[in-house]
């Protein structure tokens, strides 16, 4: 693997994560209270519970997000 092929595809990795990070975000604002009902139900928790489980996932999937697609993206670039 090339240093050029390397870097695209961290770069489309990133571009790929960061949306289904934005679009898992936006469903989440914008059906809150039927997906945390939803969900509540299924796995026998208090909707606000299921609220923080939500913010601590989106939180995880960034984190994971910056350090492993991101960050090795812009080290490609710097070499």
């Amino acid at each position: 693997m090339t240093l050029a092929t390397m870097t695209t595809f961290f770069g489309w990795m990133t571009v790929l994560n960061i949306g289904l990070l934005a679009i898992t975000a936006i469903m989440l604002l914008v059906g809150r209270e039927k997906l945390s009902a939803l969900h509540a139900g299924m796995f026998n928790m208090e909707a606000s519970d299921v609220k923080k489980v939500y913010f601590k996932y989106i939180a995880n999937y960034k984190i994971l997000t910056l350090v492993f697609c991101l960050v090795p993206y812009i080290a490609l670039k710097l070499m």
